[in-house]
């Protein structure tokens, strides 16, 4: 019967290493400002006034640095569009009197410091790219649920709070079985959300 006694101590230890609890998570979350900032894989539309034939769409490489004509390996990843405009016309004043540039943004997947991450038994875990409001149904949405082993009520969002890195719970079961709504929660850029696998 030592066998048993050594499952049933593995056991318990298990359900109390896997019982750890954190603060959960409040629906009413601050409002984070936040401006988009490009990311690499972005596709940003370069115009420049009145100079066609040097304005073009272009993607940002996985460095994070764009090339355009005349303008050569020039940062782009963690600015905001106008940001980089600015960049670009300084470049281009070399080459150009007073030009005027304006960069939009067609493709959106930012940089990876504000992508929501969801790691464990999610049906399709993967990075999305943040957008404004985004809540845990969204995220839930774009991952396709979670799996039938999941255990979505001991799930957390690992959160970065002021330089320090904070754990909360969320009840993903509750939101997804139940339809409560007070379960769905916002999340914020650089989020992650884990997943834990159910021991029964």
């Amino acid at each position: 019967m030592s066998w048993l006694a050594s499952f049933l101590g593995l056991l318990s230890i298990l359900i109390l290493t896997g019982c750890t609890t954190y603060p959960l998570l409040s629906t009413q979350g601050e409002k984070v400002p936040h401006d988009y900032l490009i990311g690499p894989g972005d596709t940003l539309d370069i115009i420049v006034w009145r100079n066609p034939e040097i304005s073009m769409s272009i993607p940002v490489r996985p460095d994070g640095k764009i090339t355009t004509p005349l303008v050569e390996d020039l940062p782009a990843s963690g600015k905001t569009s106008t940001q980089l405009a600015r960049d670009i016309e300084v470049t281009l004043s070399k080459y150009l009197q007073q030009p005027v540039v304006t960069v939009v943004i067609t493709g959106f997947v930012g940089p990876f410091s504000e992508q929501i991450r969801v790691i464990g038994e999610a049906a399709n875990p993967q990075s999305l790219p943040y957008r404004e409001h985004m809540s845990l149904m969204d995220v839930l949405i774009a991952v396709g649920g979670i799996t039938d082993f999941a255990d979505g009520n001991r799930a957390r969002i690992i959160r970065m709070i002021d330089g320090k890195q904070q754990q909360f719970r969320v009840r993903l079961n509750d939101l997804i079985r139940d339809g409560d709504i007070t379960a769905n929660v916002p999340v914020y850029q650089g989020d992650v959300l884990v997943i834990p696998e159910s021991f029964f």
